[in-house]
């Protein structure tokens, strides 16, 4: 049994960890898809959101309209927190019930939340292991530029509304370097699979 955070920012890499994860056996909770569950048409964080924010930021179906979210929050972070206020403890609450859910049904389970906003919402929280998935800057950008299609500025801009790299550095148990080929990316997913035993002990033994 074993729950492990994984976390890294925009474009660095924590999803093709995940998945390499997920192929060696260990059960993926994702920390975006619970947001969006939790926030499904219909349910009470949506309204508390409407509430907050307008009956604007909802679609006709009834869901919600994310980019007009956005637009609200980007770069406020007063209005930020007001959403974080309402998001975070009803994705807390539906993430532990995962997490539960999958000890309960397999007590030997590893499972890694894949969790972005670890350090701004749940460094607190009692991992047996953080790993941060890392990249350079610039590589983050080259990403964002030719992967994703964003111009240079809103990538420039994504890459600087989110914690410094510095700060997810701080409490990594494990960092996994994302910046050369995804079989250099693999290998070390590998000896951190491998290692996982060694390394849970150390950490709860701090």
């Amino acid at each position: 049994m074993a729950l492990i955070a994984l976390t890294g920012g925009i474009a660095s890499g924590k999803s093709t960890i995940a998945r390499h994860l997920a192929d060696h056996g260990a059960v993926i909770v994702d920390a975006d898809q619970i947001v969006r569950d939790v926030q499904s048409a219909g349910s009470p964080v949506l309204a508390r959101i409407a509430e907050e924010f307008g009956a604007e930021v909802i679609r006709a179906d009834g869901s919600l309209d994310r980019p007009a979210l956005g637009a609200r929050v980007f770069g406020d972070e007063s209005r930020l927190a007001a959403l974080n206020a309402i998001v975070h403890p009803a994705v807390r609450i539906e993430s532990a019930r995962r997490f539960a859910q999958v000890f309960a049904d397999d007590p030997d389970a590893v499972v890694v939340y894949d969790v972005p906003l670890l350090v701004e919402a749940r460094v607190d929280d009692p991992w047996d292991l953080i790993v941060v998935a890392h990249a350079p800057t610039d590589v983050r950008m080259g990403r964002l530029v030719e992967i994703r299609g964003l111009s240079e500025s809103e990538a420039s801009a994504r890459i600087a509304a989110q914690v410094s790299d510095d700060r997810r550095l701080a409490v990594a148990d494990v960092v996994i370097d994302t910046a050369g080929t995804l079989a250099e990316t693999a290998a070390q997913v590998d000896r951190l699979w491998e290692e996982l035993p060694r390394l849970t002990r150390t950490a709860l033994a701090r």
